[in-house]
Parts: structure tokens; C-alpha cells; sequence
């Protein structure tokens, strides 16, 4: 494991899939999309068709459910040659809507970390999507009183990191991200000096896909559990 620099000052959570369960919630929706649009097309060819509109709105609309909602439907307008029902549509929104009332679960350990780092180091939250959806989840999170600072970044790659690092005063060097994609989450941190550390998700969005063998910096870190970074930080 590689040592790690006792000037760390800020460390910086992902949300969705760090902090909580997200993407099974994903895959739960396009099952029942899937279901919903069965006399179209198989689901396998539809979840491809689907992963294509998500890839073409990212620009347009960004991330989160909301965007996700209006590519399920775009997705069912296009493959069915515009002839899929009111009713249809209807259930696609209805699908959002579920998707955007789940619960918020906590992973395992994560309330115990925040507890024991809160005090040596100051956390913030720094994750993207949709503003309202994420400061929603946030809250019926209970985990508001642990984060100095909640960053909802459009996309999250080498600026918007030196953004924040700007706005927070420090150098890139006492920053840390803690996430479980390797592109959004640590490779940008890496890239601007910082350190990424890998806490792996038992599923992860296609479009978040990277090979940690391909990854070559002393500074990226990689742990099965939330719960070893306590031990992580301690190490001289």
C-alpha cells in the first residue's frame, strides 16, 4: 500500500455509490422499461439502445434521473418508429418518479468513518448529477452535520477539481477523493496531483467504466471497503 502524505487536509466524497446505494436503482427502472416496451424490442438490444441516447443527451441534459427519465422516453419514441401510446409514456414518467422517491441506504461503515475522520480533517462531499436530487438525497441521508462543503459538479474531470481545490485554499497535493469510479472519481485527482482512492461498487454505469491496470501513479489507492480509510490515513 502506498504511504500517504501526512498534509492531507481535505478529503472529498463521492455520493451515489460511495455514501449509498444508486445504481441498482438504474438497473431496476430499465428492467421495467424494458418490460414496458417488450413488443418492441428485446431487452438486451434495448438496454443498448437506451445506453445510446444516455451517451448523446449527456451534454444536453447531464446526469441524473430526471435526464435518465427523458432518455427512457426518447428511447421508446425512436425504437418504436413513434408509435408507442400515451400510456406508455405515461409509465416511463411514472418510473422517474418511483426512481426519484427511493430511500435513501446508507453502505455499510460510512456513518463510522465520517465519525472518526470529522475531526483531523475537513470532508466534503463532491459528486454530480442533478442539484435538487442530490441535495435531496443528502438529506434523508442524515449525513449533513459530517461536510464542510457539497459540490454538484456538472461533470467532474481535472477543472472542476482545481475548482474546488482553488475555492477550499489548498494545494492539490492535501486533497484526497474517495469514489467508486475510477474515471470521475480518482483519475482526474490524480491527474492534477492529488490522491484517488478506489473503493469498488458491485456494479458500476457502463459509461463510468476504467482500467485500473492502465492506471500508474504512486498517489492512486485502491480499498475493497469504506472502512479500511481510517487505517489508510493513519499509516505513516
Amino acid at each position: 500500500m502506498n504511504s500517504i502524505n501526512n498534509n492531507i487536509k481535505v478529503i472529498g466524497f463521492d455520493a451515489d455509490d460511495t455514501l449509498w446505494d444508486n445504481e441498482p436503482f438504474y438497473r431496476e427502472t430499465e428492467a421495467e422499461f424494458c418490460n414496458l416496451l417488450k413488443n418492441y424490442m428485446p431487452s438486451e438490444k434495448l438496454n443498448e439502445e437506451l445506453f445510446k441516447t444516455e451517451i448523446n443527451n449527456l451534454g444536453t441534459y447531464g446526469y441524473g434521473i430526471k435526464a435518465f427519465t427523458l432518455s427512457l422516453i426518447e428511447t421508446a419514441i425512436r425504437i418504436s418508429d413513434g408509435k408507442v401510446n400515451a400510456k406508455t409514456i405515461n409509465g416511463i414518467i411514472e418510473l422517474g418518479k418511483k426512481q426519484l422517491q427511493q430511500p435513501v441506504k446508507l453502505l455499510s461503515n460510512v456513518k463510522n468513518v465520517l465519525e472518526e475522520l470529522k475531526s483531523d480533517f475537513t470532508l466534503i462531499v463532491a459528486t454530480k448529477g442533478d442539484l435538487l436530487d442530490q441535495e435531496k438525497k443528502l438529506q434523508k441521508s442524515n449525513l449533513t452535520g459530517y461536510f464542510r462543503k457539497v459540490e454538484v459538479m456538472s461533470e467532474k474531470k481535472e477543472n472542476n477539481y482545481l475548482n474546488i481545490i482553488h475555492r477550499l485554499d489548498i494545494a492539490p497535493n492535501e486533497f484526497m477523493m474517495v469514489g467508486n469510479s475510477l474515471k470521475s472519481d480518482v483519475i482526474p485527482v490524480l491527474n492534477i496531483g492529488g490522491y484517488g482512492v478506489f473503493v469498488p461498487y458491485h456494479t458500476t454505469w457502463l459509461h463510468e467504466h476504467a482500467d485500473e491496470n492502465e492506471i500508474q501513479n504512486e498517489n492512486f489507492i485502491k480499498i475493497l471497503s469504506i472502512a479500511e480509510l481510517p487505517t489508510l490515513l493513519k499509516k505513516k
